[in-house]
């Protein structure tokens, strides 16, 4: 049997797509190890259980609330992701040398996991969280591809290989991609494969959750913009609100609120508002959601079929929402400028139109065609045998 060392960052939404493969592994009779700057919550989405190796991480940078496009962009990458790749390389070399694996798993923002992987001489795969770079997002914006490459070159010399080529956000043997061209698009990208979603049974905060609260006469919509996304949230929250009271006597709305930015509502037959909700399971009682485009909301509500209304924000979600749109699986909204009679509008078709719900279930039929996490674990399986992938790598080391 083979060994597996995923290397994620702390952010749920890069740990939990890979929590359902490494499972799978596991099930098949592999070694699998894992490499995060917070074992806290690695082991609390997979598992007690799970063999987590230290490293030093970094804290994001708090982005001023207006900061969009690339400057957003530029703020991520200069005060969270190339700090959090060197903090992370000598845990990553660590874990490496106690655990001997066969493959390294590296998510596509954890850069430590590819570039660590390339100076040992190891194979390595991309477990892509999102497909937002696949049909090369910023290769229209010069200036910006250019400082990402100069980036990820100076990133190199410090903790991989400097005779190196490869972009750690792409492995040249194998990207797992947890989507399918039916939302994604195509790509002209070499190794990629599309295995759709990863939704594997998870820990979810849902005790207590008023299950009975639900009416089975209305339609129900789901809101949430993630947790990161908590200090902006606000106005358009409210606006959400505004929308729904509108359409009380045939929608309620489930609002995830972690910032605590709206008021509290008591006894209120409409409106649910709690810090976090069980959104798996959710997805399987609600008829809409509402969200920020982030790729794994999107994903997990289109593997059920649920069609959407998107509020792009920053980072990928712009990219992610226009391939909602194309896809024909939902409508797009301005996150900074929608009223509540444009999110009525929104809600209206995708609830009641049959065009986003047709789509939303002809992704969710390929999503579940393309295997998930079984056929993730059955690529790395091929690479993990594979004798030339290895060859290559120790002839560039």
């Amino acid at each position: 049997m083979s060994g597996f060392l995923f290397v994620v960052p702390p952010l749920v939404g890069h740990i939990n797509p890979a929590v359902g493969v490494a499972a799978e592994l596991a099930a098949r009779g592999h070694r699998v190890a894992w490499v995060c700057a917070d074992a806290g919550l690695l082991r609390r989405l997979a598992g007690p259980q799970a063999r987590v190796f230290p490293c030093a991480g970094t804290a994001e940078g708090e982005r001023p609330p207006g900061l969009r496009g690339a400057e957003a962009l530029k703020f991520l990458w200069e005060w969270f992701l190339v700090p959090l790749a060197d903090a992370m390389a000598p845990g990553v070399r660590a874990a490496a040398d106690d655990f001997c694996p066969d493959v390294v798993v590296a998510d596509q923002q954890a850069f430590a996991g590819a570039l660590v992987a390339e100076r040992l001489g190891l194979p390595w795969a991309t477990s892509a969280t999102t497909s937002a770079e696949f049909g090369g997002a910023y290769d229209g914006i010069p200036k910006v591809a250019e400082w990402l490459r100069d980036r990820l070159t100076e990133l190199r010399a410090r903790i991989g290989d400097p005779a190196g080529t490869a972009d750690p956000r792409f492995s040249p043997r194998l990207t797992l991609a947890f989507t399918t061209p039916e939302l994604a698009g195509p790509t002209g990208r070499p190794a990629i494969r599309y295995v759709g979603p990863s939704i594997s049974e998870r820990p979810v905060a849902d005790d207590g959750f008023p299950w009975e609260w639900l009416d089975p006469s209305r339609e129900r919509v789901l809101v949430s913009l993630g947790t990161a996304n908590a200090d902006v949230g606000g106005r358009f929250l409210a606006e959400c609100l505004a929308a729904v009271r509108e359409r009380a006597h045939r929608v309620q709305a489930l609002v995830a609120d972690p910032g605590g930015t709206l008021p509290p509502v008591t006894d209120d037959k409409d409106l649910l508002i709690l810090p976090s909700l069980p959104q798996l399971p959710l997805l399987e009682r609600v008829d809409a959601v509402v969200c920020h485009a982030g790729h794994n909301t999107v994903c997990e509500a289109l593997w059920h079929g649920v069609p959407l209304v998107v509020a792009p924000i920053r980072d990928d979600q712009p990219v992610i929402a226009g391939q909602v749109v194309d896809a024909g699986a939902g409508i797009r909204v301005r996150f900074g400028r929608v009223t509540a009679a444009r999110l009525g509008e929104a809600l209206d078709t995708v609830l009641y139109e049959p065009g986003p719900r047709t789509a939303a279930a002809r992704i969710r039929t390929a999503f579940r065609a393309a295997g998930g996490a079984p056929a993730a674990a059955a690529h790395l399986e091929r690479l993990a045998a594979d004798p030339h992938a290895r060859r290559a790598d120790e002839q560039a080391d």
